[in-house]
């Protein structure tokens, strides 16, 4: 009873935030590219609660679903129609902008919010290249800006405490990583620009960037090799990948790993957009987990990417290799309330105030991920994911 009860009132003030008691005075400004699905979730009901952050504006190719998004959400201001993205980067009273836009038109309006002098939180994946990915941060640091890929998983307190696990030892000397992120076939229909091989689709793509961003953050490396990748495609979509297994070699401890052999570290990476029925006609929950083996133990999280709605940490270890293992069950919510999307904000809020937060998720850290998704796609032999035509700074 008491787990519900932390439930629901986890859930209702994520939803139902409360006023700061103490906002600043010339808050943090941020505009939005487009009245995305995510935007609530991901930047409004965060800012809901910090002293020191509002969403100014929203802009969206038609004024008539801007005004609507803007009136839903308390927006000030909605820029509508042709010229609406360009319109929010010109507004001098923006200073963050929020891009949540598909993934082949990042690269196009990141450069463009760059240049126009605003800072840039950016959904991933950063773009549909590293050279993309590159050039952005590249720009953002000429600028003097700050740029930062949302990898918000990253900065709850449920993932910081894997891996403080894993970095204590009490694993031993890791072997295996496995990551699971797939959803029931019902979410990604047809018609969903994450099915458009253009704008930066498929499976390792949109839920490849959350596998390849923990198993690396967990490992605490970066990948040798792409051992193995094997794409699953339909014939409406022949290259766009609705779901991508792929196995990738580490260094461990006591050297680099490079041919995938058994005493090296592994991370196995599953995606899929469309799982299949349980027995060919039961719905299936959606898997977003991660397992990490040792030689003393393992370690499971349980919904990685949403942890603040309910996650478990199972740990089973052992004091000495080969000895008994030892079960206990772990829950790290953190502020009641908070979300990963509010930790995230947390963090660029203090970056921007020039404040050290107290995770960051780097330049470097952003190229590397998508040149291994890249590295994948390549050995799927479906290859990388357009780069953009359009023109920029």
């Amino acid at each position: 009873m008491a787990s519900l009860y932390g439930f629901a009132k986890r859930l209702y003030l994520v939803f139902n935030p409360p006023s700061p008691k103490e906002p600043t005075a010339s808050p943090l400004r941020f505009g939005i590219l487009g009245a995305a699905r995510i935007a609530p979730i991901a930047l409004i009901l965060p800012v809901k609660s910090h002293p020191d952050a509002v969403v100014t504006a929203v802009a969206a190719r038609d004024q008539g679903r801007a005004d609507t998004f803007a009136k839903q959400h308390g927006i000030p201001k909605a820029y509508g129609g042709s010229g609406a993205y360009q319109k929010l980067l010109d507004d001098p009273e923006i200073d963050v902008v929020y891009n949540p836009l598909p993934n082949g038109l990042h690269y196009e309006w990141t450069m463009k919010a760059l240049a126009a002098g605003k800072h840039v939180l950016l959904e991933k994946p950063s773009a549909n290249t590293a050279e993309e990915t590159r050039k952005m941060f590249t720009f953002a640091q000429e600028k003097g800006l700050v740029l930062l890929e949302a990898f918000h998983y990253r900065y709850h307190p449920a993932t910081r405490r894997v891996k403080a696990i894993i970095d204590s030892g009490e694993l031993g000397t890791l072997t295996k990583i496995e990551v699971n992120f797939g959803i029931p076939g019902f979410f990604v229909k047809d018609s969903d620009i994450r099915m458009v091989y253009d704008l930066g689709g498929g499976a390792m793509m949109d839920m490849g960037c959350y596998a390849m961003s923990i198993s690396r953050y967990l490992a605490n490396a970066d990948p040798t090799k792409v051992i193995s990748a094997n794409a699953e495609v339909l014939p409406k979509f022949p290259r766009v990948d609705v779901s991508t297994t792929a196995t990738l070699a580490f260094p461990t401890s006591g050297g680099t790993t490079t041919n995938g052999s058994a005493d090296g570290l592994t991370a196995t990476l599953l995606t899929h957009f469309r799982l299949p029925p349980l027995l060919g006609f039961l719905p299936r929950w959606p898997d977003f987990s991660v397992r990490v083996s040792g030689t003393r133990g393992i370690v499971d999280l349980s919904n990685f990417p949403a942890p603040w709605v309910h996650h478990n940490i199972t740990v089973e270890s052992s004091e000495q290799e080969g000895g008994r293992l030892r079960k206990r069950t772990e829950k790290h919510y953190g502020n009641l309330g908070w979300t990963t999307y509010r930790y995230q904000l947390e963090a660029l809020v203090d970056k921007l105030r020039e404040r050290t937060p107290e995770h960051w998720y780097d330049a470097q850290d952003s190229i590397t991920n998508l040149e291994w998704i890249e590295a994948v796609y390549k050995e799927t032999g479906l290859g990388s994911r357009p780069p953009s035509t359009a023109q920029v700074p």
